[in-house]
């Protein structure tokens, strides 16, 4: 049983930082691509960010140069750094296998919200 538990979301204003963890349990961490995805109000959830096993990564147009995803395979954790916010990235947000979700693994996410 795969579980990951999101956290280090909050309430920042716009042009603020914030760092989210995701720790993955239950699975070989390593072979997996992984992602960061996001669920806005109203609308569908979307991958922001995916680093593969190797260390490669990719980016949503949206958050390009803004945001970086990194993994830490030893400790089994995801991280996304996230700066220069703006209020179209609150949403909750959520770690997954990076190129084919698997709908059993979302957790919870945790909420991004930035306002001033």
């Amino acid at each position: 049983q795969v579980q990951f538990v999101e956290s280090g979301g909050g309430l920042v204003q716009p042009g603020g930082s914030l760092r989210l963890s995701c720790a993955a349990s239950g699975t070989a961490f390593t072979i997996y691509g992984l992602g960061w995805y996001r669920r806005a109000p109203g609308k569908q959830r979307e991958l922001v960010a995916r680093i593969t096993s190797g260390g490669s990564t990719n980016y949503a147009d949206s958050v390009k140069g803004r945001f970086t995803i990194s993994r830490d395979n030893a400790k089994n954790s995801l991280t996304l750094q996230m700066n220069s916010l703006k209020p179209e990235d609150t949403a909750v947000y959520y770690c997954n296998e990076g190129f084919s979700p698997v709908e059993l693994w979302w957790g919870q996410g945790t909420q991004v919200t930035v306002s001033s």
